[in-house]
């Protein structure tokens, strides 16, 4: 089994709460804007959020609401135009596109919506390319336990042609988790599987999390998903409207999904309205 990173403090900024919790990811001030001709477009406005080592939470908001802004400045996919965002207590805000991609390889564990999987090569090998990039040794025996830990033991030399969905996003999980990150951002992780397979991968998710303590965000549109977590953060015009813990998460597969209506009715009760009012000026 894999555990879960648990580097050391690095800089003053590694924050830890009066209840022991470390803070993972400190988020402060974070504005984006961007110019498209004459006109300049502010995705973020001000934005703090600290993320603690081993929460499991989502990020929500519609369109336009800065949710995937939000999501390339965590993955260090993109900079801010303001403000300080402390990953593992390192200021990511203030590195060079060198230094991104080295956080992003060793401190950054991405699943997306699509698996990105390489179409001819085994899954062993797919799970070994971020070892291979960030020069670690023992690739073979590192990548097999990590598709052992999300049951894919069977299936090392596999290519994606002859996975199922289900099967090629746990690979992908499986990538995610070898260079044992400090984060795993997954970006609607079962939006492209049907329920059956989403419900499994949401299961080795929340599994990894209680088991291992792994910090995982969801960034997703789907309040079903969400439910599933243990905190919702709600962005709107680029700022944090509301950011709530989820009372009694969801355990995957114990609960029929709802219908659409009666789903957002819930999520909306629970984590948009429950908050005060001036939240939502």
């Amino acid at each position: 089994m894999l555990k879960v990173f648990r580097g050391p403090a690095k800089a003053p900024a590694l924050a830890v709460e009066s209840d022991g919790r470390r803070v993972v990811i400190d988020i402060r001030d974070i504005t984006k804007m961007y110019t498209m001709g004459e006109v300049e477009v502010h995705a973020l406005r001000g934005v703090d959020l600290r993320i603690y080592e081993g929460e499991f939470l989502s990020i929500m908001g519609p369109s336009g609401s800065g949710k995937s802004t939000l999501m390339n400045i965590l993955g260090a996919l993109d900079q801010p135009t303001s403000g300080e965002y402390y990953l593992d207590g390192v200021d990511v805000s203030r590195l060079s596109e060198t230094q991104l991609a080295q956080v992003r390889n060793k401190k950054i564990g991405f699943v997306f919506q699509n698996f990105n999987l390489l179409k001819r090569t085994t899954a062993l090998r797919q799970v070994e390319l971020p070892l291979m990039y960030s020069g670690a040794g023992a690739r073979t025996r590192r990548a097999r336990e990590a598709l052992e830990s999300v049951g894919l033991g069977k299936r090392l030399d596999h290519l994606p042609s002859e996975l199922s969905g289900g099967q090629q996003q746990r690979v992908a999980i499986a990538r995610a988790l070898v260079n044992e990150p400090a984060m795993i951002l997954a970006d609607e992780p079962t939006g492209n599987l049907d329920s059956r397979s989403g419900t499994e991968v949401m299961q080795i998710f929340q599994t990894l999390n209680r088991e291992q303590g792994i910090t995982t965000v969801f960034v997703t549109h789907d309040p079903w998903i969400a439910r599933h977590t243990q905190r919702v953060i709600m962005l709107r015009d680029g700022k944090v409207v509301a950011d709530r813990k989820v009372q009694r998460p969801l355990v995957a597969g114990e609960v029929e999904r709802p219908s659409d209506a009666e789903e957002l009715e819930s999520v909306f009760q629970e984590t948009y309205y429950g908050g005060n009012e001036e939240e939502y000026n």
